[in-house]
Parts: structure tokens; sequence; C-alpha cells
């Protein structure tokens, strides 16, 4: 019955993503439901009071902002960034790949472990299409504690860009 329950809200959910804007810096990101490999549904209300960083991957292109993620993660060793007041999750884009889903599931899981994540799974580019994200790449998105977005980087993260990427995210959980 509770799985019942969490998928007539996740199609709900998605009925009204699917009629969102674009998102574009400065606007009121649309909530989004994704399972985990364990079917497990999260929204983004799962790290509700906290700085997001929602890193949106087409699976053939998951290491392509790896750079941005090693940064935030020394910034978080470093004590910069903390689990108090900031997450960075993953959202596969499974529908643009031709990989199969169990491949995809095992690509993730290494990630999740690496950067001691969430790595969730849009099977049907969803978030991708409502949120006006690039395909056939990686997305990086930074949301504030009231869920507005503050940066978007639709494709690679220019490497000159990362430091003000990490510094955002810093001042974000401080305010």
């Amino acid at each position: 019955m509770k799985k019942i329950i969490l998928l007539v809200f996740a199609v709900l959910l998605f009925v009204s993503i699917a009629q969102a804007q674009e998102l574009r810096v400065g606007m009121k990101a649309p909530d989004w439901a994704f399972e985990d490999a364990d079917g497990k549904f999260f929204t983004m209300d799962a790290w509700a009071g906290k700085v997001l960083l929602v890193n949106y991957v087409d699976p053939d292109e998951s290491d392509l902002n790896d750079h941005c993620t090693e940064a935030m993660k020394k910034a978080k060793q470093a004590g910069l960034l903390k689990d108090e007041t900031y997450k960075g999750i993953g959202i596969a884009d499974c529908k643009a790949t031709w990989k199969p889903n169990f491949a995809i599931r095992s690509i993730a899981g290494k990630k999740a472990k690496k950067y001691n994540t969430v790595i969730l799974f849009d099977y049907d580019a969803l978030l991708r299409n409502s949120w006006g994200l690039a395909e056939d790449t990686a997305n990086v998105i930074i949301l504030d504690k009231n869920r507005i977005c503050r940066a978007i980087v639709r494709g690679r993260v220019p490497d000159d860009k990362i430091n003000a990427l990490v510094q955002l995210c810093i001042d974000l959980q401080n305010k």
C-alpha cells in the first residue's frame, strides 16, 4: 500500500513538473520524486534546510564534472561545507543512454560510494525536460535552502568557475 501511495504521489508530482518552465537562476526549482537503487523515493524535502548541489548526468558522461565534485568533496573535508547545511546528490538521466539500467546502477553505486552520497534515477528524462537541462552531457545545479536556483551549468563546468561554485555553496550554507 505504501508503494502505491508513493507511486501515485510521484505521478502527480511528475505531471506538475512536466508543466513547469525551464529552470533559470533566481527561480524556485520545482520539486521532483525519484528512486534510488533500493527503490526508496526521495524528493528535495529529504534535504530540507540544506544547500543542494544536484549533478544531473547522462551515464555516458558520468565523469565529465568529476573535477567539480572533487572540489566540493575537498571543501567538505576541509570543514568548509558541512553535512548539516549542504548536500550533493546525483541524478542519472537514464533515458539519455543506450546503457541498460543494471549497468547504470553499477556505475551509480561506485560514484555513490566514492562521494558518500545518494544517486537517484530519472528513467523518463522528466527532470531534464522540465528544468530544461542539456541532454547527452552533465548538468550542475546549485539550489539554496529555499530551493531557489543560484547556479546552473549545462555541460562541463569550466575549470575557472569551480572555485566560484564552491564559494557559492559555502556562502549559501552560512545564510
